[in-house]
């Protein structure tokens, strides 16, 4: 249900290259009576899902590395970022989806997952909701190598990363990457690892 607080006035296409980035122009009505005209940019690429697979026995948890292009004109002198497996929805239900992007990334074929909560990454600037999930894996779940889809130019190497190692990585700035982090620090406030 939308605010009767808020009315779009306008919404202009100012791209629609690789997803849609919209120019709106709306009306708030803030805390104090007044109403404010705001112009604001939307990036819309749809919604994702995320997920950290980890290994109680081994105390060891999957992750990912691949370039990130965003993050190399921002500074990244790689481009190289450590990932938590994610993807687009891509009009899946989101258990549907981590599913699929976990074997075409990582290679393993998980068939249990735990919806742990969903979250807003950007708020300020893009739509996505991302749904975190967690799931146990196991060596005998690992039906392919993984490395992501040729046809979307994906090149992802599979890490398998002790806990602890990982929990460093965040500490040394190896890992940089927010869902990662909160998916980390989510098995340690739960002690699952």
């Amino acid at each position: 249900m939308l605010d009767k607080n808020i009315t779009i006035e306008k919404t202009e296409i100012l791209s629609d290259n690789w997803y849609i980035l919209k120019k709106i122009t709306f009306n708030i009505l803030k805390k104090d009576g007044t109403l404010e005209t705001q112009i604001r940019e939307a990036y819309d690429r749809g919604n994702g899902a995320a997920i950290l697979l980890y290994n109680r026995i081994n105390q060891t948890v999957i992750l990912t590395r691949q370039f990130r292009l965003p993050t190399y004109i921002n500074g990244n002198s790689t481009g190289m970022m450590v990932e938590a497996c994610a993807g687009l929805l891509d009009n899946d239900n989101p258990e549907d989806c981590i599913k699929r992007e976990t074997e075409e990334e990582t290679g393993y074929k998980i068939s249990k997952v735990e919806k742990v909560f969903e979250a807003y990454m950007s708020p300020g600037s893009v739509t996505e909701i991302i749904h975190f999930f967690i799931a146990e894996y196991s060596p005998e779940m690992k039906v392919n190598d993984g490395g992501g889809l040729e046809y979307e130019g994906e090149d992802i190497e599979v890490l398998e990363v002790s806990y602890n190692d990982a929990l460093a990585m965040i500490e040394t700035g190896d890992i940089k990457d927010a869902k990662t982090i909160i998916l980390l620090q989510y098995i340690r406030l739960k002690n699952i690892l």
